[in-house]
């Protein structure tokens, strides 16, 4: 049974106690009082502002599953106060660990300082969750993507376009890249699990893919820079640095270029850009 009371008296405490700073929003010279307002949590959980306030108001219907779910992301709960919002909305808390697609407040906090830097965070089968706003004008918008297809080692294998980026010398070391990490996270994850599925789906759309998986290759890891072929400013060398949420298995990816060199200065043109196109 939904707890509404207990919901309403949650979800104000904690817009109450978040700073515009906490969630990547500009404070702005007229805010006069402190923590969030209430349309800024809604466009933050991807909601309306009057469903958001009924739900504060102890008025609102029953939240979905995935309603919670964006109202726990939106948010910055951790995982503990994710259950805990779920409980109350009366439904039983999503599974932990790698098949959770909750970030945790850590990683989003750092994500939302780089508003200046093509940064993601990943699942362990390279689902994009979130991007930065330079992710999305160097990698595309990860928001288009739906089933197996948010995958990256997915659509290596089974859409042609996911290719064109990447220079054609290093496109064969990246599928193998690709069918080694999958085979290595079946021996830790198991026969039932995810990536299991995800290349039973593989073996069966793939020639590609299945002479790569009938190999057993495993440990091939991806070169140290990473070069991309970006349709507005050419060619970029790039490095890519990670920080690991071990908990949940997510991945924050962060890609910088070397100061001074041609591809910082494409990206200082791309953060101007963005994701326009100029032609």
């Amino acid at each position: 049974m939904i707890d509404r009371e207990g919901l309403a008296e949650f979800l104000r405490r904690r817009r109450e106690s978040l700073q515009p700073e906490d969630v990547g929003l500009s404070r702005g010279p007229r805010r006069r009082t402190g923590g969030l307002r209430r349309e800024e949590v809604a466009a933050l959980c991807h909601m309306s502002t009057d469903y958001y306030a009924r739900l504060e108001r102890g008025t609102g219907p029953q939240p979905s599953e995935q309603m919670v779910a964006s109202i726990a992301q939106g948010l910055h709960l951790s995982l503990d106060e994710r259950d805990h919002v779920f409980r109350l909305a009366g439904h039983n808390p999503p599974t932990r660990g790698a098949s959770s697609e909750h970030i945790s407040p850590g990683l989003l906090r750092i994500l939302d300082r780089l508003s200046d830097t093509p940064a993601e965070i990943v699942t362990e089968l390279g689902e994009t969750l979130r991007q930065s706003p330079m992710g999305v004008a160097l990698l595309g918008d990860a928001r288009l993507r739906e089933g197996p297809a948010r995958s990256l080692g997915y659509r290596w294998f089974t859409d042609p376009q996911t290719r064109t980026p990447y220079p054609p010398d290093e496109q064969r070391m990246l599928s193998r890249v690709y069918a080694s990490g999958l085979r290595e996270l079946i021996t830790v994850r198991g026969p039932e699990s995810r990536p299991a599925y995800l290349a039973d789906l593989l073996i069966a759309q793939s020639p590609e893919f299945r002479e790569l998986w009938d190999s057993h290759e495993v440990g091939v890891r991806p070169p140290e820079v990473k070069r991309f072929h970006h349709p507005e400013v050419g060619a970029l060398e790039l490095s890519c640095q990670t920080l690991l949420d071990p908990e949940q298995s997510h991945r924050l990816l962060v890609y910088t270029a070397a100061p001074g060199s041609e591809s910082y200065d494409k990206l200082q043109l791309l953060s101007v850009i963005g994701s326009q196109s100029l032609r």
